[in-house]
């Protein structure tokens, strides 16, 4: 039960910040202007999020949508120290994603075992 409620708390969170990058918030603009690299990392970023956020509701997809969420957490949190911005938010979302993650190992373990 209780992983279910970071799970649902976390696709809210992920897929708001998602939605908010896909249909130009003029916070994200700036934000990915000052990153960089253009507006299409914006683009990739936001649909990166939805796509996970949805993946956290599906139970045979959420460990793997955690996965992948830690990952461009962990991407968020390094580009916001480069460019002077507050990592707290993407470290938090990267912790709840850990918890996941280890929460529901025993689903990944088949996809590690395949590849050997």
């Amino acid at each position: 039960m209780g992983r279910w409620v970071l799970q649902v708390f976390l696709a809210v969170q992920i897929a708001s910040g998602g939605v908010l990058k896909l249909i130009g918030d003029a916070r994200m603009v700036d934000l990915f202007t000052d990153i960089g690299m253009g507006q299409w990392l914006r683009y990739l970023v936001g649909v990166c999020e939805v796509a996970a956020a949805v993946g956290l509701l599906v139970p045979r997809l959420a460990a793997l949508a955690a996965l992948g969420l830690s990952g461009l957490m962990a991407g968020a949190v390094v580009t916001n120290l480069l460019i002077g911005v507050n990592p707290a938010m993407p470290a938090a979302f990267l912790l709840v994603a850990g918890v996941i993650v280890y929460s529901r190992r025993a689903q990944l373990r088949p996809l590690v075992t395949r590849t050997r």
